[in-house]
């Protein structure tokens, strides 16, 4: 079970790492919101993985630890309201520079041939 956990964080952040070196906005919101959920399946794995250990006293000999439940729940809420920051922020740089890149400039021979244009 460690090793499937284990690759599952693994793909998160090799995917959250790829996405986030995109040129475009969208992309690099994405990647590092697969970033934040690998960092929060690690914590919450650094209270031992554990399928028989009981939540509340008294109804088994091993307990699940709630201070790295406590934080992980903290982390997805602040994560949350990052992203939907994010997002904003993105939608109003493409209303503000006309495209969704990082740098807010247009790549390649596609702005060449808008500067000659011009």
């Amino acid at each position: 079970m460690e090793t499937l956990f284990a690759l599952c964080i693994g793909f998160l952040t090799s995917c959250g790492v790829f996405l986030m070196l995109r040129g475009r906005t969208f992309p690099v919101v994405m990647g590092l919101t697969m970033l934040s959920y690998a960092v929060n399946l690690f914590i919450f794995s650094s209270g031992r993985l554990n399928l028989k250990g009981a939540v509340v006293l008294g109804t088994s000999d091993s307990y699940a630890d709630p201070l790295p439940q406590a934080l992980v729940l903290t982390a997805i809420v602040i994560g949350f309201a990052m992203t939907a920051f994010l997002v904003i922020l993105a939608i109003r740089a493409r209303a503000d520079l006309g495209n969704d890149h990082v740098d807010g400039s247009m790549p390649g021979p596609r702005h060449a041939k808008k500067e000659r244009q011009k």
